[in-house]
């Protein structure tokens, strides 16, 4: 079973006024590090604020490309790690565990990736 923690992002880091403190950056690598030693790690990593990024919007068959940066932070990512277990206690485990990815009010959300078996066929 793979599970996505998801960093949510700040409005403060979002719009450059905030960067993580060195010891921040240094627990989440020790954390990384250690899902790495547990075996369970896939990918982690930071990503850079939404004024660098777009997003698509769809209406019918119509694309819209919206460049950044967005105003909603709340819905914004900062960054992910991924992690296959066997459980999803033993992901709730993991994600206890997590290193707080900001300083103040901060969250982080948990998702389990879908495998081919949990798409529904036509």
């Amino acid at each position: 079973m793979r599970y996505m923690i998801i960093v949510k992002s700040s409005q403060g880091f979002d719009a450059g006024k905030v960067t993580p403190s060195k010891k921040i950056i240094d627990d989440m690598i020790a954390f990384h590090e250690e899902l790495a030693k547990a075996g369970v790690l896939v990918e982690g990593n930071g990503l850079h604020r939404s004024d660098k990024g777009w997003r698509v919007k769809y209406s019918g068959d119509k694309r819209t490309v919206v460049d950044g940066p967005f105003t909603e932070a709340k819905e914004l990512i900062a960054g992910f790690t991924m992690i296959q277990v066997r459980s999803r206690e033993e992901a709730m485990e993991w994600a206890r565990r997590f290193p707080r990815p900001f300083d103040g009010d901060c969250e982080i959300e948990v998702r389990q990736v879908m495998d081919s078996d949990d798409v529904p066929s036509a």
